[in-house]
């Protein structure tokens, strides 16, 4: 699958678009196939680490999640068992 990526904090010139394995859901999770998406305020804020308080959760050096993208719509490809 593809996912837009950022391995370090900075400008945009830090995303890049890569291939990146399938994730595979637990038991309680479920996998969304994703069709559009958005880039907001959330986004950019988290690729700048602006402010920079916000790396105490986000990751000190490097960014801990280092996909972007909080929105999405898409739909169910596999339900949890509940």
């Amino acid at each position: 699958m593809k996912a837009v990526v950022y391995e370090r904090y900075g400008s945009p010139d830090v995303i890049e678009l890569k291939d990146i394995a399938k994730p595979v859901p637990k038991d309680n999770e479920f996998l969304i196939r994703i069709n559009p998406t958005t880039v907001n305020r959330t986004d950019c804020g988290l690729r700048k680490a602006d402010p920079f308080l916000a790396r105490f959760f986000t990751g000190l050096i490097r960014p801990k999640n280092q996909i972007l993208g909080t929105e999405f719509a898409g739909k169910l490809k596999q339900s949890a068992k509940m």
